[in-house]
């Protein structure tokens, strides 16, 4: 039986590309970022539409990946920094540089399901400068939260252009499913 609804947001990780790596593409191990609070991915890409016949004839939709908000309790400075391009100095102090260049990442996460969970992966991702609001603490304190912008490009991998994969468990994937955040899971295609 499958899932009627999906709730939860669990489980991010995050695990840089390899620069070195060419083809296929390959990254580090993914390492956890506890304080997940939301993920929203948008999709981006124009759907064209040839009419003929007095009618739509052929319709192709470019898919370009997504851009995506990713709402965190606190990114850790070592990740953030790795991310965005930072520096930390001597004294620990984490330092903006303003001409960096942002490291490409692999984002896992997990999505709760009423019967299954689900993990997901996007394989191809940049983050910009979080925005993050700081405010007086009143009655009550509410926690601040970092929320970081991320695009979400193609990527080649086995001879196709992938954004993302999705895997719930079932009964001819449990050594991948309990694998997933081990390692950025790749797909495989032709019946294994």
């Amino acid at each position: 039986m499958g899932n009627k609804v999906t709730y939860g947001f669990k489980k991010v990780h995050i695990a840089f590309l390899n620069s070195a790596s060419q083809t296929p593409p390959e990254w580090e191990a993914p390492t956890e970022i506890p304080g997940a609070v939301r993920f929203t991915p948008t999709a981006q890409g124009q759907e064209n539409t040839f009419y003929a016949d007095d009618s739509p004839y052929f319709v192709v939709t470019a898919n370009n990946g997504y851009t995506a908000e990713l709402e965190m309790a606190l990114v850790p400075d070592a990740t953030l920094a790795r991310m965005l391009g930072w520096e930390t100095d001597t004294n620990g102090m984490l330092v903006e540089i303003a001409d960096a260049i942002p490291e490409p990442f692999a984002l896992l996460g997990e999505v709760t399901g009423d019967a299954k969970n689900r993990r997901f992966a996007y394989y191809n991702c940049i983050a910009s400068r979080p925005a993050k609001e700081h405010s007086t603490k009143n009655e009550s304190i509410t926690p601040s939260t970092d929320i970081i912008n991320v695009t979400i490009t193609p990527i080649e991998i086995s001879g196709k252009t992938i954004v993302k994969g999705v895997m719930e468990l079932s009964d001819t994937n449990t050594v991948a499913y309990n694998a997933f955040f081990t390692a950025v899971p790749m797909p495989t295609f032709g019946g294994a």
